[in-house]
């Protein structure tokens, strides 16, 4: 099996894996209590009307009472063309609302994710690199603070000292500020400071840990001896290998960070992304809004996963395509 036909079976298993992932999320909708209906008939009952008929007509308003086929045909054809409903928390559909969430979030998870790729294993590296040295202690120190420290209780502590005390940073995030300025980005430092330091530390360590295991090998000592530079040898011969690993582990850390913590970070520092509009919309019981973050978090992560193998046949050319597993 060649490269291309990998590609393209482990792209159409990704389609295959979010198909039944949205036809799970029919089937727990489908049996759950819709709130829109039980709100009808409790509005009903209040106002000495029929509780029942309140709920027949609020069934054929919602479509409900179409069979179960023809629902579930209506639910695909609504998640794969992008209309997903009408969020009542918001007032507008739940894709604008989703699409301008994205856009806060967008403006804090580039940066975080770059920095984050970027600086992780060259820290890790240049930490087996420097092993048992006071460099190495520092950079391990650093990992396992920022692995330890819960972000959003490092955030409010950042948030005292430069937001309250220094006043260098605003408290609360300003969305009239222009995306591109200095004023966005001095307000989104911390941010990005805490999710760096949440995400950054486990990628060193795996990072370290497997470089380590490079720096003594054969090729190193040939590379050595042929007059290659550290810097050259480190790059060529212990990054690359190190990679492999490391992109089986790097994009599933970076989800879970994503999904938990940017929630709690925009809550502390008041950013209207994704993470907080989830919390609203669960506070609220928005229905269609809480399915639309569900689907596009589902939807990332798919994507992320696919992604990460991708990356993994690529990096290491000794992979054979016939013995993977799709």
């Amino acid at each position: 099996m060649g490269l291309a036909r990998y590609v393209a079976l482990r792209v159409g298993w990704a389609a295959v894996v979010s198909f039944i992932i949205v036809t799970i999320t029919f089937g727990l909708l489908a049996a759950a209590p819709n709130p829109s209906v039980q709100q009808a008939a409790t509005q009903a009952a209040l106002e000495g009307g029929n509780p029942q008929e309140a709920v027949e007509r609020q069934r054929q308003l919602r479509g409900l009472d179409e069979p179960l086929h023809v629902r579930y045909m209506d639910f695909l054809r609504g998640v794969y063309t992008l209309e997903w409903g009408w969020s009542d928390y918001r007032s507008q559909p739940v894709t604008e609302a989703l699409a301008d969430a994205i856009f806060y979030t967008a403006q804090y998870s580039i940066p975080w994710t770059i920095l984050t790729v970027l600086l992780g294993p060259l820290i890790g590296v240049y930490s087996a690199a420097n092993m048992y040295t006071w460099r190495d202690h520092a950079a391990t120190g650093f990992a396992f603070f920022g692995y330890a420290i819960p972000n959003f209780f490092f955030g409010i502590i950042l948030l005292l000292i430069f937001g309250v005390w220094l006043e260098w940073i605003p408290i609360v995030y300003r969305t009239e500020v222009p995306t591109f300025s200095l004023a966005n980005a001095r307000q989104l430092a911390v941010p990005v400071f805490v999710l760096v330091t949440g995400s950054i530390g486990a990628i060193m360590r795996v990072s370290r840990n497997e470089s380590a295991a490079f720096r003594n090998a054969t090729f190193m000592k040939t590379a050595k001896a042929k007059g290659v530079s550290p810097l050259r040898a480190y790059a060529y011969h212990v990054m690359r290998p190190t990679l492999v690993p490391l992109s089986t582990t790097l994009v599933g850390q970076l989800l879970a960070i994503f999904l938990g913590s940017s929630l709690l970070v925009e809550v502390v520092f008041g950013i209207p992304g994704l993470g907080r509009l989830t919390f609203n919309a669960l506070v609220a019981q928005d229905t269609n809004l809480v399915l639309g973050a569900t689907l596009l978090f589902t939807f990332l992560a798919v994507v992320g996963n696919l992604l990460e193998d991708l990356a993994f046949t690529v990096l290491d050319p000794r992979i054979s395509y016939d013995d993977r597993d799709l």
